[in-house]
């Protein structure tokens, strides 16, 4: 599907006036949230999305490429693959720590910088190409994280992301937690992200064309109780959730992320095979 500004119209989203939403408190939280765990555990595993979004913004060697929430540099790897010049970004330092480990390990060429997604510091027109895999989705001002993407990318760069969709999965385990651990007020979810009226209404402005297509990243794993193991463990959302909770809340949760991983589990009784609806995006700047 291909959706350009000229034959798609914007979806309106509730304006929440920027003084009832402390961005900066919500990020400091999220930065806590995303540094417990150890999200490399998890996000090693969706190295294959990385590898398909590079593709997907037809990649070249040599082009300038800014990897934004980069976590543990799966597009980041997959872009230096390709002879890319890539500067991997996050404000996670532990993150980046992991990326430039398996960078050093498959002998790739990186330049690993401590950034926030919506203040990048670097030049407009910077770069050839500005990549996401589930990251930048997560930035609590996502007005001015898009504006952020645009600026430092040169006319005719394009912008590649993966965003979970609001009704995959990942989309229905947030909701989950939500039910548990509601997010801050006037904060709108991450998952709108991977909604193609949101995306249009976010970049449509500044692109020349915004392609958008529903991809699977299939989680495998041993049963349900093994999922939610690792990601209890590692995934600083769900880390966060349930040491947020008492013993019986914590029991509660666990119930009903059973019965949704049960529910979606088309592995049959031996297995957990849960499919991740995401979206892959390509936007081309004007």
């Amino acid at each position: 599907m291909s959706l350009t500004q000229s034959v798609v119209t914007p979806v309106v989203t509730p304006a929440v006036p920027p003084a009832a939403v402390d961005f900066n408190a919500i990020k400091q939280r999220q930065q806590t949230t995303w540094a417990s765990g150890n999200y490399g555990t998890i996000g090693t595993r969706l190295q294959i999305v990385g590898e398909s979004l590079t593709e997907a913004v037809d990649l070249r060697a040599g082009e300038r490429v800014l990897d934004v929430a980069a976590g543990n540099g799966n597009a980041t790897l997959a872009a230096a693959r390709r002879f890319a010049q890539v500067i991997s970004t996050d404000y996670v330092p532990q993150l980046l720590d992991q990326g430039a480990a398996r960078a050093r390990a498959d002998g790739l060429d990186v330049t690993f910088q401590i950034a926030d997604a919506e203040a990048l510091p670097f030049d407009d027109e910077s770069f050839d190409v500005a990549l996401s895999t589930f990251g930048v989705m997560f930035t609590p001002d996502q007005k001015q994280a898009a504006r952020e993407l645009t600026r430092v990318l040169r006319s005719g760069g394009r912008i590649g992301m993966a965003n979970w969709t609001p009704e995959g999965f990942l989309g229905q385990l947030f909701r989950v937690i939500g039910s548990y651990i509601p997010a801050p007020a006037g904060l709108q979810s991450p998952m709108l992200w991977g909604s193609e009226p949101r995306i249009v209404e976010l970049f449509g402005h500044d692109a020349a064309d915004i392609h958008c297509q529903r991809k699977t990243y299939t989680f495998r794993y041993q049963s349900a109780a093994h999922w939610i193991e690792v990601f209890r463990n590692y995934y600083g959302p769900m880390h966060k959730a349930y040491a947020a909770l008492d013993a019986d809340r914590q029991k509660e949760l666990t119930e009903d992320l059973t019965a949704l991983l049960e529910r979606l589990n088309v592995g049959g009784r031996d297995s957990l095979v849960v499919p991740g609806e995401y979206m892959e995006i390509v936007i081309t700047r004007k």
